[in-house]
């Protein structure tokens, strides 16, 4: 059965340029400003902080690199779950839907959305102050959380109403978020008064880590303890999920590779040229939290917000807070408006196969699939309720890098099963790039099993209750 969205397919909206604003605007989100406390927690060193954003870095464009040569075989809306289906078969590309709508792609958007409205209450303090909706025991329901669902609500909207509304969209606040990222890397290093750069670095190649936390779960600021041997390499392990997962989503171009001009070379360029610059700025963005605070101020931020505190350095603490505030705003919005329009794609190429609500199947006159992009927003906004998101996203960084290592050991198996299939494009130094990702990400995943199981395990079952899903599907399938 053809999909109304082959009709679509030829009315290919997304230059390079939207394609490369669609990578970029998905994976800046909120980890950026937030992430590196917890790496400077875990390794309190300037020296090991650099080195988890340059592993992490170095992984992404491995991947990105290697996902291009899949990307221009499958030209096809669905990306990521269309390759693992073609190369491992229908229940592998289930397996990695299932994952995707419970909470890979939606616990993304509900999480940034929320993000967006934390920071929000900045500018807005009396959505802090306001009492609570709803409140039973510990849970309870917030206007940050309301706040969520309308951003939510309102891009799922927007993004019914054609691929143009979405783009235009994401082109904006994209480029807004990259101008003021590039501002505030330059101001850091033109304004700041104190410079601690060579305190950070006086450490040298010594690691330490403070994650001591009093009664109530708040972190002790003294008694930073030295590490060595295997707890370092445990240590960038556990660093790695906040930076990893900073680092995703621009898988999310590969989706709407239908909607793309020349697909064949332009998603793969999207990719590694969003990825590269984005991983750059990331890296600057470092150097300015290294250079503006000293170790203790990095590690125990209020709120882990290092972003706020270099921010206040730099312009002081009322204009600095309003900064990243407004930084932050721009940069979630934008990233959940990247993700809502990528996401619902997959939704109704897995409907085409049988495996999603049929309902998800239809692009409405706009040439969108409205549907599985409602059914994508309403999912998120039960997860924004939950209060769970942030939990479950803490599980998920091994899942993310468990799929896409199989979806990069698919590129090695593809070259030795079917050497002879067209290969518009073929991966940049191949077979050593992808076997880079492996390597680190073996090493991520072995490790995170091995010392920190409590992002490991309830990320895997999430997946793995999959399986009784798939065969519930194919038994009703082979019935019909």
């Amino acid at each position: 059965m053809k999909i109304q969205n082959e009709e679509g397919a030829s009315k290919r909206k997304l230059t390079l340029f939207d394609a490369t604003m669609l990578v970029m605007g998905s994976m800046i989100g909120s980890g950026i400003f937030i992430v590196s406390a917890d790496i400077m927690r875990n390794l309190g060193s300037g020296y090991w902080l650099i080195v988890v954003w340059v592993i992490t870095g170095v992984m992404t464009v491995a991947a990105a690199i290697s996902y291009g040569e899949l990307s221009s075989m499958f030209p096809k809306a669905g990306g990521q779950y269309t390759y693992l289906k073609e190369i491992f078969g229908k229940m592998m590309g289930f397996l990695y839907g299932w994952g995707l709508f419970t909470v890979i792609q939606t616990g993304t958007i509900a999480a940034v959305a929320v993000a967006f409205g934390k920071f929000t209450a900045y500018l807005i303090p009396a959505l802090n102050d306001a009492a609570p909706i709803f409140q039973s025991g510990s849970y309870k329901i917030t206007w940050i959380q309301i706040l969520a669902i309308g951003v939510i609500m309102l891009l799922t909207y927007i993004n019914t109403k054609g691929v143009e509304s979405g783009k235009l969209l994401q082109n904006i606040f994209t480029g807004s978020k990259i101008v003021a990222l590039i501002g505030l890397i330059i101001l850091g290093f033109l304004l700041v008064k104190n410079n601690f750069w060579g305190d950070n670095m006086s450490f040298g190649w010594a690691a330490f880590n403070n994650l001591k936390t009093d009664p109530s779960g708040n972190f002790l600021k003294s008694g930073w303890e030295s590490i060595s041997g295997m707890t370092i390499v445990g240590g960038i392990a556990a660093a790695m999920v906040g930076s990893v997962f900073s680092s995703v989503a621009w898988e999310n171009v590969t989706f709407v590779s239908g909607e793309i001009e020349n697909p064949k070379k332009n998603v793969v360029r999207s990719m590694v040229l969003g990825t590269t610059a984005v991983m750059i700025l990331y890296l600057l963005v470092n150097f300015i939290y290294l250079n503006t605070l000293n170790r203790d101020s990095i590690a125990f931020a209020p709120n882990d917000r290092v972003a706020v505190a270099a921010s206040e350095q730099i312009f002081g603490s009322g204009i600095g807070t309003i900064v990243i505030a407004v930084l932050v705003m721009i940069s979630t919005f934008g990233c959940v408006n990247g993700i809502v329009l990528a996401g619902a794609r997959v939704f109704q190429s897995m409907a085409q196969d049988g495996m999603f609500f049929k309902a998800a199947l239809h692009n409405n006159k706009n040439g969108v699939p409205e549907k599985s992009l409602w059914m994508q927003g309403i999912w998120a906004s039960v997860l924004c309720l939950s209060g769970q998101y942030g939990n479950l996203l803490d599980m998920i960084s091994f899942v993310i890098v468990l799929f896409y290592m199989i979806t990069v050991a698919g590129v090695i198996y593809l070259r030795f099963k079917k050497p002879d299939l067209e290969r518009p494009y073929k991966t940049w130094l191949y077979p050593v790039t992808p076997v880079i990702y492996l390597l680190i990400g073996a090493a991520f995943s072995i490790l995170l099993l091995i010392y920190k199981q409590q992002y490991t395990w309830p990320g895997l079952l999430i997946v793995l209750l999959g399986v009784p899903v798939y065969f519930f599907i194919n038994k009703k399938e082979s019935q019909g």
